[in-house]
């Protein structure tokens, strides 16, 4: 067990209703001006005193500052106090994906609406955020490739990460998915060795004719590594277009982006995977998941929980204090100990 020292509030937003503590002694303060103007109409002061030499201002504010302060500890109890000491290994049973993502220039073209980058990002956000025990990984690659998220279970700092997917992240442009494949497979964690739970989710529209790639995919195979292939794109081509404008190369010509559905396709079979096309209608998600639903899970890597410790109680037992305090104590002068002056100095 590690040692940790957090202090919180579950339900901070509760804390406003401290405001209640002010409120109190403001509309008590308030009162007291009130009925001072109006015993003034009866006398001066000096003979008002004499007449009730009973009466304390300063007890009736220690009684209004007691109850306005077990209000407010009620408040902080209601908002629930915890105090985290101990954080609790739990093991869990899942899957380790490593996401190869296309982020060449040709993934900002608008033939997939709103373009295949955007719809890319969004389609994988929808998938880690129905993931539960799996963890993930993430690989950006154009000529190139950028580990971008090493195998993790935060799933916040994937969305994170996913929203940087873009052709700025890699200078040198083109496909390489050999290299790409490579270095996802390098990405799994030595826990998951030798089982078979363990997938490349390849996303690219890349024009690629890559040797390497098919003998990445067999060392894959002989890892046990499944990889499913999504390709961006068409066979027959299609014109680049960026924010409205054809992209045209050094020659003058306008720039075409074909997909190599045979390569993927190979990939993909290669290992006992899948090959989707992704189109408008269908991004290819959906037969991933089915597959990956097929796959056996294994135990993976420890994820550390923080146990809370509910403080409520200590916040109301201290209100319960003050309140009995409160009604203990008088409002006015006990006249059996009218000599004792432990609130106001005897003149």
């Amino acid at each position: 067990m590690s040692e940790l020292a957090i202090f919180e509030f579950a339900a901070p937003e509760r804390l406003w209703w401290l405001c209640l503590v002010l409120a109190i002694i403001v509309v008590y303060w308030v009162m007291t001006l009130w009925a001072q103007r109006k015993l003034r109409r009866f006398g001066n002061k000096a003979t008002l005193k004499e007449l009730m030499p009973d009466y304390s201002a300063v007890r009736g504010w220690i009684k209004v500052v007691l109850f306005a302060l077990a209000v407010g500890f009620v408040v902080l109890a209601v908002a629930r106090p915890q105090t985290g000491s101990k954080l609790r290994s739990v093991e869990t049973q899942g899957r380790e994906i490593v996401l190869a993502v296309d982020v060449s220039n040709s993934m900002l073209a608008e033939d997939t609406e709103p373009s295949r980058m955007a719809r890319t990002r969004y389609a994988i956000q929808q998938l880690t955020r129905h993931m539960t025990n799996d963890h993930v990984g993430i690989v950006a690659f154009a000529d190139d490739v950028e580990v971008l998220l090493p195998i993790t279970s935060d799933y916040k700092m994937a969305e994170s990460k996913l929203r940087r997917l873009s052709p700025a992240l890699i200078a040198n442009q083109g496909t390489d998915i050999g290299e790409a494949l490579e270095v996802s497979l390098l990405s799994f964690s030595n826990n998951t060795r030798n089982t078979r739970s363990r997938v490349i989710i390849l996303i690219t529209d890349g024009e690629a004719h890559d040797d390497k790639a098919l003998a990445v995919a067999e060392s894959a195979k002989e890892e046990g590594v499944v990889i499913c292939c999504i390709g961006i794109g068409t066979p027959e081509g299609t014109t680049l277009k960026v924010n409205g404008k054809m992209i045209e190369d050094e020659a003058g010509k306008m720039v075409v982006t074909k997909l190599n559905e045979q390569l993927l396709n190979d990939i993909a079979s290669t290992t006992g995977g899948v090959y989707i096309r992704s189109t408008n209608a269908n991004f290819g998600l959906d037969e991933v998941i089915a597959q990956l639903d097929k796959m056996e899970s294994t135990e993976l890597t420890r994820r550390n929980f923080e146990e809370y410790d509910e403080e409520y109680m200590w916040f109301l037992g201290v209100a319960l204090l003050l309140l009995v305090v409160d009604s203990i104590l008088l409002g006015r002068r006990n006249p059996l100990l009218r000599g004792v002056t432990l609130f106001e100095r005897k003149k």
